[in-house]
């Protein structure tokens, strides 16, 4: 009885909480809110999102609504961006008002118990974190990385040609190896190790608790006042929340101890030598920390499974690719990432995978606090405080007029003087800093110097060390994989293996999906 009188309660609040919630407020004079589609009553654009994959719906708006359009997701105003120079002027030039995130009850408050850094609020915690995150990360801290990461893609390489079927686990290896060593000085053998599955969970449990529509109390705020006998949801964040939370500490323990004594220091022994110039609680360093590992592990084994894609549907590209890294490095050593000031094709490959199948499609939105106007096309308008401002990765990527045929994967638009996005000189152009793939402003991921470097890498080895090609049906004829097979999350990647890689002819075996071979004698894939 009193379980069924709380919900006829809360269901009479929830009404009211929306017919608050959604009233209009007076705009200043001379201005206007953003057009968008129609909107349903207390529901608002919730029920014409598809459930994953809400980038593709957001670029269609785009193109009937412009590159600045308004969404009532259930009374929560969302303000879709889809132009680099709108998310440039917003998001960056103001991001004093442009730089804070919607507290989420699930994943910013149960999940994260306010601790994890990509959820926390513009304001000084978030600005303490923020310094020690780019103390470990900036560009001259990744500089001294390289050492690490060539290290870590030697193994990469040397599993990638031994057991090719399983590229996608080498490249996770890789990606949640680096960071491990950086982070806590310990090392992945296998990749099954008890504290790596543990953190992949945690990674899991993220993706899909901050995905969009998740949780009803999410939409329902005010479904935060149950009784956590009445919220399962509640007990499901604050369990997994005692997971993260224990995770991450014991590894900042474990890093630290290991730090003592070393000539190089890591992550964590580099903070505990400054921890009082931070002022930041044991619990927020330890997520900081922890979620480095968030932040760089997923992503980077995503982006590298695209541009196994790019490369197996470009295969003509992948070959221009191996020419610039056989006339640069030869054949008798490895690229290094000191070669990469002359390997300007690598690096527009990895841009080129970067905008052509963002790893973050869907970006990730700041939050507005301060009411603001936008001048856009001779209107005024008008952004309401509270607003989501959601640049959208996948549309950003799109604009034909700064990227002509977008949907193609050009590199040469990176290298041709007749691309609008051509820049010189080429040994510096082009290049990941800043690039619109790592998020605008004062919210874009603080390792990225990390993972421009492990990119190049990546693909400079790749390209020296195989060759690419379709696997065959058993006629004979190519298999080619489609351009758009996506996973679900956060960050998407390709869900079909059908890659086979071989640096000399060969007759594939049609039975196997994946093959590598390696011309041993000419490319030796071990240094002293």
């Amino acid at each position: 009885m009193l379980a069924t009188l709380l919900i006829a309660i809360f269901a009479v609040a929830t009404v009211y909480f929306f017919l608050i919630r959604t009233k209009p407020k007076a705009l200043p004079p001379g201005t206007q809110l953003p057009d968008g589609p129609p909107r349903k009553p207390l529901v608002g654009n919730l029920l014409d999102l598809p459930p994953f994959h809400s980038w593709l719906k957001f670029h269609e708006w785009q193109k009937q609504y412009g590159p600045l359009y308004r969404l009532d997701l259930a009374g929560r105003t969302n303000i879709i961006v889809s132009s680099e120079e709108i998310a440039n002027d917003l998001l960056r030039e103001r991001g004093n008002i442009y730089s804070s995130r919607e507290q989420l009850p699930m994943g910013a408050q149960l999940l994260s118990d306010n601790l994890r850094p990509v959820l926390l609020p513009y304001g000084d915690t978030w600005r303490k974190v923020r310094k020690l995150m780019h103390n470990l990360t900036n560009v001259t801290m990744a500089s001294s990385y390289e050492p690490v990461q060539e290290e870590e893609s030697i193994r990469a390489i040397q599993d990638l040609i031994r057991e090719p079927k399983e590229y996608e686990k080498w490249f996770h290896r890789f990606s949640a190896g680096l960071i491990l060593r950086l982070a806590y000085s310990k090392p992945i053998n296998t990749g099954e190790e008890d504290y790596v599955k543990r953190i992949m969970q945690v990674n899991t449990h993220l993706e899909r608790i901050a995905s969009p529509g998740s949780y009803l109390v999410d939409t329902f705020p005010i479904l935060m006042h149950l009784p956590t006998g009445l919220a399962p949801f509640k007990r499901e964040g604050n369990a997994l929340h005692a997971e993260e939370l224990d995770l991450f500490s014991s590894l900042l323990d474990e890093g630290t101890k290991a730090s003592e004594g070393q000539a190089e220091p890591n992550f964590c022994g580099k903070w505990n030598a400054e921890k009082e110039a931070y002022g930041l609680s044991k619990d927020h360093v330890a997520y900081a920390v922890g979620t480095l590992f968030e932040a760089g592990a997923g992503t980077t084994q995503a982006a590298m499974q695209n541009f196994m894609l790019a490369m197996t549907l470009h295969l003509e590209e992948f070959h221009k690719l191996q020419q610039e890294v056989d006339e640069v490095v030869g054949p008798n050593r490895l690229p290094l990432i000191s070669d990469m000031p002359n390997l300007p094709r690598v690096r527009a490959v990895a841009k080129e995978v970067m905008r052509w199948r963002p790893v973050s499609a869907g970006g990730l939105p700041h939050q507005l606090t301060k009411d603001d106007v936008y001048i856009l096309d001779g209107k005024k308008i008008f952004l309401e405080a509270g607003a989501n401002i959601h640049p959208v990765q996948w549309s950003i990527h799109r604009e034909p007029k700064r990227y002509p045929d977008p949907d193609s994967f050009r590199p040469e638009r990176w290298l041709d003087p007749d691309w609008p996005t051509y820049r010189e000189p080429l040994t510096q152009y082009p290049n990941l800093q800043n690039f619109s793939s790592f998020g605008h402003g004062r919210r874009i991921c603080p390792g990225q110097h990390i993972a421009e470097r492990s990119l190049y890498i990546l693909i400079a080895r790749i390209a020296w060390c195989c060759d690419l090609s379709h696997t065959e049906e058993a006629s004979g004829k190519p298999i080619v994989p489609p351009s758009y097979d996506y996973v679900a999350g956060f960050n998407i990647c390709p869900t079909l293996s059908v890659y086979r890689a071989a640096r000399a002819d060969t007759h594939a075996d049609p039975s196997e999906t994946l093959f590598v071979r390696i011309e041993g004698a000419t490319r030796p894939i071990c240094y002293t």
